[in-house]
């Protein structure tokens, strides 16, 4: 059940990912150099290695990966809101 969850998690986390890096917002064009080169792959590598560790964490009974994987979607979901909302 937590490999499930933690996988619908990683596909939330993925598409608000997508939608912010497509919103066009000016805070995108502040970030340093290496976030925006390649049209954001960099960033969706790292996101795919956090949703893997976690993964790998919840296959060997271990609840700390999915747990922050949690905090880390709920901070995720966050900050997209600020900037997909025009609150930042």
């Amino acid at each position: 059940m937590a490999i499930l969850i933690t996988f619908l998690l990683g596909v939330g986390n993925f598409t608000l990912h997508r939608a912010v890096r497509e919103s066009g917002h000016p805070l995108l064009d502040r970030m340093p150099w290496f976030v925006n080169a390649r049209g954001g792959r960099l960033t969706l590598g790292i996101e795919f290695l956090l949703l893997l560790a976690a993964l790998l964490f919840a296959a060997e009974n271990n609840v700390g990966g999915p747990i922050a994987y949690v905090i880390y979607s709920v901070l995720n979901s966050f900050s997209a809101w600020l900037i997909l909302t025009n609150k930042v």
